[in-house]
């Protein structure tokens, strides 16, 4: 069922990407030879103002093909309605056309999403005393807007700045709002120990299940299993992910023993827990809110293009770190990893939510892998948009056609390197399911 799923998603996405090209081509007179559900031998094809519409045998992507497109002979305007008939900046609009209406189609999700859960508002949760942050004057409730230069809409944008960051000596300048009004304070990380239990939990639960256990953690060494749901901690009774977050903001974990109250099938029992040492870091000293709160029309349409930015923000960070050597191979995955983590998202889910629930995380999935591969097919890299709308840049500087052999030859060269890259991927994404 899982490769049915995902199969559906990443064809929706294709398709919406093709659709781009298509409909650009048509609006700058560049006759469309063939639109293409699913890719290999056609099943069924009916032409339509010019255009073949086929349905073919592989349930998967989808492609437009342009008259005279891979013609790389055609050094001139040729036959009118081929492709390299239009100007340069008529073909650059086709070539982003598909990008493009990959970020509109993750657009269009994130209204349906955001208007159904919500956002996650920068509010700090919780600030524990003698810390840089509370010295600082933050508190919680406060509303992170910016730190250093990074604006902050959201609280994953806060999660992303330390991803992508880290936190170290160096002093983060926050500008945050209270009450309507705008601060602006200096945050000095300290050196602090890092203790773990082991375990991760949903924020949004209004109640708290263990989701899953760290091998040879405190948790599972403890007895504790995936599904126990935490009713208190120290005598602190515990309703939400929410509640959990915010006791673990006022009472960080420092080594010594908690004594946690659980349930598991209607039964309850009590485990003392000893925090492992795990590092010495850095910390400012405040936790922020990864929880969705309802939201408005006119915040809907914000925090939706807000959704679609974070999104791909982080893919152009992602392979920044990629490129800087801060991801190693074992970090990237293919179109086996993203079957397997859609798999899994749509199991969890399905086991735990409603079909609502289900639907709604699918939609959350198309809408990060619509962003991402908008992204990547803006790449500079031959056989892909970013590479072709190079090749158009080049002409329009020119002021004359390039070399349609030499670009064909180039563009070839690059497939072939795409191909051998994504039998790479793929091999990583098989041996690193073997050793789960």
């Amino acid at each position: 069922m899982k490769i049915v799923i995902a199969l559906l998603i990443f064809s929706f996405i294709i398709i919406f990407h093709e659709l781009g090209h298509l409909l650009l081509a048509k609006k700058n007179g560049i006759k469309v030879v063939e639109f293409s559900v699913g890719l290999g031998p056609t099943i069924i094809g009916k032409e339509f103002g010019g255009t073949k519409y086929s349905l073919k045998l592989l349930p998967f992507g989808g492609a437009c093909q342009m008259l005279g497109e891979e013609d790389m002979d055609n050094t001139e305007a040729g036959e009118e309605g081929t492709y390299y008939s239009r100007s340069v900046w008529q073909r650059m609009t086709v070539i982003l056309a598909g990008p493009f209406f990959n970020f509109i189609l993750a657009f269009i999700l994130a209204l349906f999403v955001t208007g159904i859960v919500g956002y996650d508002p920068a509010l700090v949760t919780g600030v524990t005393k003698d810390t840089p942050a509370y010295d600082a004057g933050l508190r919680a409730g406060d509303t992170i807007k910016k730190m250093n230069h990074s604006n902050i809409s959201i609280g994953r944008e806060i999660d992303s700045f330390f991803l992508y960051n880290g936190v170290s000596t160096k002093p983060i300048e926050v500008i945050y709002e209270r009450d309507g009004e705008k601060y602006e304070t200096t945050l000095y990380p300290e050196k602090i120990k890092k203790y773990l239990l082991g375990f991760t939990y949903n924020l949004t639960d209004s109640s708290v299940a263990v989701e899953e256990l760290e091998k040879g953690y405190p948790m599972e060494e403890a007895g504790v299993e995936k599904g126990d749901i935490i009713l208190e901690i120290n005598g602190h009774k515990i309703l939400s992910g929410k509640e959990l977050n915010q006791f673990f903001s006022a009472y960080p974990l420092d080594g010594s023993e908690v004594q946690m109250l659980l349930e598991r099938n209607g039964s309850e029992f009590t485990v003392s827990i000893t925090p492992r040492f795990i590092s010495e870091t850095y910390s400012v000293g405040f936790n922020y809110n990864l929880y969705r709160d309802k939201a408005n029309a006119g915040q809907v349409i914000k925090y939706s293009f807000v959704e679609v930015k974070y999104w791909i923000v982080s893919t152009v960070r992602n392979l920044g770190m990629l490129v800087t050597g801060r991801l190693s191979k074992d970090d990237v995955g293919g179109a086996v990893a993203i079957v397997d983590m859609i798999g899994d998202s749509y199991e969890e889910t399905k086991a735990t939510g409603s079909t609502l629930d289900v639907v709604l995380q699918l939609m959350y999935i198309t809408i990060l892998l619509s962003a991402n591969l908008g992204v990547m097919n803006l790449l500079p890299i031959p056989a892909l948009d970013g590479g072709k709308f190079l090749f158009l840049i080049a002409e329009a500087v020119a002021g004359k056609p390039l070399n349609r052999k030499v670009e064909g030859i180039v563009n070839l060269a690059g497939f072939v390197l795409l191909m051998l890259l994504m039998v790479f991927v793929f091999f990583n994404d098989i041996m690193r399911l073997i050793g789960r």
